[in-house]
Formats: C-alpha cells, structure tokens, sequence
C-alpha cells in the first residue's frame, strides 16, 4: 500500500519514485471521507503544548494559517493561544463540514495557494502531518517564508522515518503508506527550511497523545488478532483511555529573519 520510494542521497528525503500529479491529489482528497474527529482533538491538543513555547507576544497577536487543518479543530487552540485572526486551508469537503459551527468561518476549503493571502501578512503557518503528502513541499515551503512577516513563524509535524521505531518495523511501519508522497528526517528538514530563508531551526521529536484504540489499530499485528485487541480494549473500557507514546513524529519551527 505504497508508492515505490526511494532515498535522495543529497537531501536524504525519502519520496514517491511515480507520484501521481497534483490534479490527481487534489480530487482524491476532496472526496476523502473523515472519521478521525477523535484522534484530531488529542493532536490538537498535543500540538499546541509542543508549539506554545516557541510563541512570542507579536506572534499570538497576527495571524494563523494551518495548512491542511482538517476540520479545523486545531485553529480553536490558535485562539486560545491569542492570535486574533485563524484561518486553515482543508480539501476535503467531508472534513470540513464536520468542523464545529464557530470554527466553519474560519475554514477555506481547497488547497493551499500562496497568491489568496498577502506576502508578508502572517505571523504563523503550521503543518501538522500533511508535509508528507503535498506534491512540492519545497515549493510548500517557500511560499510560507515568503507569506510570513519578519519574525514570524513556521511549525511542521512530520514523521522520522529514521526513528528508531519506524527502523525496526521497516515496510510494517504506518509511515509506509500510500498517501505519503516523501518522509523526512531530521537532516532533510534541516536543508528545507535553510535553503527557503528560515533562521533558528528548531527540530525536536514529540509524543503523541491519541486513544489506546488508535494505537491499537496502527499495531502490525496478524489479521485475527488486531480486532481480538480492538474489542478487548472497547470491553474493558480502555478504548478511549489516553496513552502518550513516542512514536518518531517531529516538531520543526523556524523563523523568518526580521
């Protein structure tokens, strides 16, 4: 359930040898469905402890682009983190119309394109998990130096694929999956945001908060066992139960020179 992938031995990016096109990407996530409403509050959450201490007072009085934002759950964390203005860029109709009420304003949906918002006009633009499947995150990533006011931030969650996790579980690991376009590192992440412009890069791994049933179901466990797990976990009582783990995702933030 992968592209065939392959390992820039420049950039050490690991991508897509046949990646379908853009066109392509961009229909098949507007017609994605959504299910992941439970999992996207514990990220949330988790990404906003994770990106607070970056923040500075003329950060959290701008503005916010989250792109990719799902159904835009995080952008309530973007306000309680005090940006006066959040906006999240989303494709799928599904996610988007699973948004909160008070949240739906706030979401565009379609994909990111640089020329809606003004050069110079934004303090923060984040990507959580979606670095891996964006056609150009070179591209992606310019265009996010060049949106951001001097000083202003840019905040990726990637996967690690040389984490020491997704190493011992190789081509069983969810990372390898056919929606990812490239995977990153800590060194590939390094050289893209330095050759976009981007100053003190910051590139550290986090835990994860999700329910013990999503841990559950990304286990590579043999088919008979994974729902024998799944419905012990429901029947106990643990299905919804919290569980930090450290499963080789990475925080990158950065900041534009001012």
């Amino acid at each position: 359930m992968s592209f065939r992938l392959v390992r820039c031995g420049s950039c050490e990016t690991v991508y897509a040898a046949e990646a379908p096109s853009a066109e392509a990407l961009a229909h098949a996530y507007r017609q994605a469905g959504y299910d992941s409403a439970e999992e996207a509050r514990f990220a949330a959450r988790a990404y906003a402890e994770a990106l607070a201490p970056h923040l500075r007072p003329e950060h959290r009085g701008g503005t916010a682009l989250e792109i990719g934002a799902g159904s835009g759950i995080f952008l309530r964390d973007l306000q309680r983190l005090g940006f006066a203005e959040v906006i999240g860029v989303e494709p799928s109709h599904a996610a988007a119309e699973a948004a909160p009420a008070d949240i739906r304003p706030h979401l565009r949906i379609g994909v990111f394109e640089p020329g809606d918002h003004a050069p110079g006009s934004l303090s923060l633009v984040c990507c959580f998990q979606t670095l891996e499947h964006v056609t150009d995150p070179r591209a992606l990533t310019r265009a996010a130096f060049d949106l951001l006011r001097p000083g202003g931030l840019v905040a990726f969650v990637t996967h690690d694929y040389r984490a020491p996790i997704n190493r011992l579980l190789g081509r069983r690991s969810p990372i390898i999956d056919i929606e990812h376009m490239q995977l990153f590192c800590p060194a590939s992440l390094d050289r893209l945001l330095g050759e976009a412009g981007f100053a003190d890069i910051a590139i550290r791994g986090i835990r994860n908060r999700y329910p013990l049933r999503y841990w559950l179901r990304l286990l590579p466990l043999p088919g008979p066992l994974k729902p024998i797990a799944l419905a012990t976990a429901e029947a106990l009582g643990l299905g919804g139960r919290g569980a930090a783990l450290d499963v080789g995702n990475l925080l990158s933030v950065a900041r534009k020179p001012g």
